[in-house]
């Protein structure tokens, strides 16, 4: 099995907001189902990091999740900030079992052994304008991240984590979320989030111990992107 990860998938198959009016993301719904196709198998993992739907329910976004859950490979869904549907976990699972979705499950204060990777994530935050609420939501992202980590216990294997938010980016800086993935050793990092100009001011590489990859849709030319089963 081999495990993949992309995000922003912006879905917008239920709702009115396809991002084909945008430079680079023409036709992407079909781009995404071709090299998808062409890339994973039925045996393997994708992690979605967030902004999968712009659906404001979860109604809205059910053709969205069919979409998904029709291509294959199973799915570990993250949270983004676009993704208004999220609802409790245990709400979104008893509508996936209603409507026949079986190939998609949350990465939400969990973590999930996939090839002797412990799969962890959370959404994530950037403290850009330093409001309050900014250092609030920060600080309860941090506990999730936190969550999912503990949740691997003492059992062997890496921790890998994917955010939705990077934790750096240009002169901005999480650092309750990286206080977090290096007190947990956490040497690879998968993030979205980030689009078209904003991208080259990406960290990409290794930086305080940890390598950290961009994987949002656009910037991957909406092929899933394989993580090594091995940091090294």
């Amino acid at each position: 099995m081999a495990i993949y990860t992309i995000g922003d998938l912006h879905l917008s198959l239920g709702a009115d907001k396809a991002m084909d009016i945008f430079p680079g993301w023409e036709n992407y719904v079909a781009r995404i189902e071709e090299n998808w196709k062409n890339t994973v198998r039925e045996e393997d993992t994708v992690v979605l990091a967030g902004d999968i739907s712009w659906g404001m329910s979860l109604q809205q976004a059910l053709r969205d999740f069919q979409f998904i859950d029709a291509l294959p490979g199973k799915k570990l869904l993250l949270k983004g900030n676009h993704d208004y549907w999220w609802t409790t976990r245990a709400k979104m699972e008893a509508f996936f079992e209603e409507n026949g979705i079986r190939s998609l499950s949350f990465l939400h204060n969990s973590a999930s052994l996939v090839e002797g990777l412990w799969l962890c994530g959370s959404r994530g935050w950037i403290f850009e304008n330093g409001q309050e609420h900014d250092r609030k939501i920060t600080a309860r992202e941090a506990t999730r991240l936190e969550l999912s980590l503990k949740a691997a216990g003492e059992e062997p294997g890496e921790r890998v984590a994917f955010l939705h938010y990077p934790p750096l980016y240009g002169n901005e800086t999480s650092v309750e979320i990286l206080d977090v993935l290096r007190r947990y050793e956490v040497r690879r990092c998968y993030y979205g989030h980030i689009h078209s100009a904003g991208c080259a001011w990406a960290l990409e590489g290794e930086q305080l111990g940890i390598t950290f990859k961009l994987i949002s849709a656009d910037y991957l030319r909406f092929c899933p992107h394989l993580v090594p089963l091995s940091g090294k």
